[in-house]
């Protein structure tokens, strides 16, 4: 309609050198004196440059207002830029701050780290394919090397997000061992506890105001529903922009329940969503051979719904994924005991699907 407009205005406009004249006003300049002929001439010039002014006017206000002009600017500045400055604050839900930049056609850029590049460019022919990332190879930016990854956000709109971290725990057995190699008492691990607990550290943590990383490692994960559920609630992004990170207290099914309820609005058609797609999620992940041979820890199911209905879940962060021996395969399901590598991923997915259908009735 807006362009119909500006093509009726264009089409009004005199073509340049001519001017519209009064009735009869073109035979009198043929026949008049020069002062007549100067006085008519500047009469036309003045209807062109009104008739000039008035098109320019209309043009104007089309190019402010048009919807086509939002939108080159949009590819002007890049629709990933767009996309990353106003839909992706929940990289920093979980300590992701800094990690992310945005990349070109849609896809983010996460900073290079080689055992997840790895997991990703295995997991392309695997049975868990289509619930992970989209992998595109390894970029670089900067003089720094990422890796090109699917914008899992780029088909919604205004979407609400949810961080959840899976398994019973949040660290390599490698790096317990590593922590345990040296043993020296951290202050600022004692000043952690006290400020979640204070009757946490023992008389003679107190006393020496620290404590061993191995120590506050495990007693960490007792915190939250990581060692109860087997998995945890990091974080929630709103679709009204608001942030929430206090979930470390969330232990019990009653309040993961009430979390869920607040995520989704009450709406149980978003949750029931969500849990299809977990329970297809859960056969992908007794399928995959990936998953089989893998120790899957610090991974997270994203979680993303947006008004229109649409909900989506998808597994990110495998930075802490790492191979297991020749031949050993994980149930993901065990109690983990130190040396049997098994990290409860599957145990906590059972929880979660069995919550959703609770509070579906199912």
């Amino acid at each position: 309609m807006r362009l119909d407009v500006a093509a009726a205005a264009a089409a009004s406009t005199p073509a340049a050198g001519q001017a519209h004249l009064p009735a009869g006003q073109g035979s009198s300049v043929a026949t008049a004196g020069g002062g007549q002929l100067q006085s008519l001439m500047a009469d036309a010039m003045d209807t062109l440059e009104g008739r000039k002014s008035d098109k320019e006017r209309v043009w104007n206000k089309i190019q402010k207002n048009k919807p086509w002009r939002k939108l080159k600017n949009m590819v002007h500045w890049s629709p990933c830029v767009v996309s990353f400055r106003k839909r992706y604050s929940w990289v920093q839900l979980a300590g992701h701050a800094g990690n992310f930049k945005a990349g070109e056609f849609g896809r983010i850029l996460k900073k290079y780290c080689p055992s997840e590049q790895q997991c990703l460019e295995r997991l392309v022919h695997d049975a868990l394919q289509p619930y992970v990332p989209t992998y595109y190879g390894v970029a670089e930016h900067d003089g720094e090397a990422y890796i090109q990854m699917e914008d899992l956000l780029s088909g919604f709109d205004a979407p609400s997000i949810m961080d959840c971290k899976m398994g019973v725990r949040t660290y390599l057995e490698d790096e317990l061992e590593k922590a345990r190699q040296q043993p020296c008492p951290r202050r600022d691990m004692y000043d952690k506890m006290v400020a979640v607990d204070p009757a946490a550290p023992t008389p003679e943590e107190h006393a020496q105001c620290g404590v061993l990383k191995p120590r506050y490692m495990q007693w960490r994960e007792t915190l939250s529903s990581t060692t109860t559920l087997g998995f945890r609630i990091e974080g929630i992004k709103k679709a009204d922009g608001t942030c929430n990170t206090s979930f470390k207290k969330t232990r019990q099914p009653e309040q993961v329940m009430q979390v869920f309820w607040d995520f989704v609005d009450g709406n149980k058609r978003i949750l029931t969503s969500y849990l299809e797609r977990l329970q297809e999620m859960r056969g992908a992940l007794e399928q995959s051979e990936f998953f089989k041979v893998h120790e899957v820890v610090g991974s997270s199911l994203l979680f993303v719904h947006d008004q229109t209905g649409l909900a989506q879940v998808w597994m990110i962060d495998f930075g802490k994924t790492v191979p297991l021996p020749e031949k050993q395969t994980l149930t993901h399901r065990l109690p983990w005991e130190e040396g049997n590598r098994e990290d409860g991923y599957l145990w906590g997915l059972d929880n979660l699907i069995a919550i959703l259908e609770s509070m579906l009735g199912e």
